[in-house]
């Protein structure tokens, strides 16, 4: 009885066989059979396997989307790059004018600094910043003025040789005082005098050299004798010979930039030229003579190119 039952068996197995290898042999309506899509997937899925996909997203970026990625990496890396070397230019700047060594701390460059411009105090140079034409200037100017108090206030601070500082006829419920707190950070605690005294009043009048380019006296040397003035005014209506004119109210000496003597005129597109400093850029030139004697040097410091002049040295 079991001998049967296990024949049937082996039987029904074989029919079976028979069977599925009918089904392989024999394709479905539309051509392709159900074998052989099994096949397609296996196919690809093992093609998909040999494939490194990235993950998340990127995964499914076109090969536009990934190239203009890439690009903007290598943007993103040059400006580090670049902020990088700028920050080390600034740095090596600071040391090379400073004349200080980095290792030193920061309490006693603050320390040596205030040394230095109370040694200007007794015996150095003077400059005195005369804010006494601020009235009528428009809160605009009064911004830039400020700002230029800012600049000469700090080129000053990295002197070898500083000057000490006057800023006169300055009251402190005046618009420009507001304009110098609120842009100038520590400006309550600058090192230099405030009064609001005029400067023709503060000093004795054969000590004052007031800087204008009106004069027809070119500045020789800087004497330590001297209180050399500076009209702290900012004008876009360029009104002419207003601080010449304000010297000679008082019968107070004047004296100009020699530009005119270690400079020529450049030809430009707009044929522009002009010997109109700031209070800051003439500070830089002055403090720069100071300590080496030099007006060229100073001069190429102070006085840009687009002022259109430039060194006689550098048109030979």
């Amino acid at each position: 009885m079991d001998w049967k039952l296990e024949g049937n068996a082996q039987k029904t197995e074989s029919r079976v066989l028979q069977e599925h290898e009918i089904t392989l042999d024999d394709p479905g309506e539309d051509g392709v059979s159900e074998s052989f899509q099994l096949l397609q997937i296996d196919v690809g899925c093992e093609h998909w396997g040999q494939e490194t996909l990235p993950t998340g997203s990127a995964a499914w970026c076109s090969k536009n989307v990934q190239r203009k990625q890439r690009h903007w990496e290598k943007i993103v890396a040059a400006k580090k790059s670049k902020r990088k070397q700028e920050k080390e230019r600034r740095k090596a700047n600071r040391v090379e004018n400073s004349g200080i060594y980095p290792q030193h701390s920061k309490r006693f460059l603050r320390s040596l600094i205030k040394e230095r411009l109370l040694e200007a105090k007794h015996s150095g140079p003077r400059l005195c910043i005369d804010l006494s034409m601020t009235n009528h200037m428009s809160k605009k100017e009064l911004s830039r003025l400020a700002g230029q108090i800012r600049r000469l206030y700090g080129s000053n601070k990295k002197a070898d040789r500083p000057f000490w500082i006057y800023l006169t006829g300055f009251t402190t419920d005046s618009p420009l005082y507001e304009e110098c707190l609120r842009m100038n950070d520590g400006f309550s605690s600058y090192l230099l005098d405030r009064t609001e005294e005029d400067c023709f009043s503060l000093f004795p009048l054969e000590t004052l050299v007031y800087l204008t380019p009106d004069s027809e006296h070119a500045l020789e040397n800087v004497d330590l004798n001297k209180v050399y003035i500076l009209g702290g005014l900012v004008d876009e209506s360029i009104q002419k010979k207003v601080t010449f004119q304000k010297a000679q109210e008082h019968s107070v000496k004047t004296a100009r930039l020699p530009i005119q003597e270690y400079m020529v005129k450049c030809q430009n597109g707009k044929n522009y030229h002009s010997e109109i400093l700031t209070i800051n850029q003439v500070f830089d030139i002055l403090s720069t003579y100071f300590e080496t004697q030099n007006w060229p040097e100073a001069l190429k410091k102070g006085v840009s190119s687009r002022k259109g002049y430039v060194l006689q040295n550098s048109v030979e």
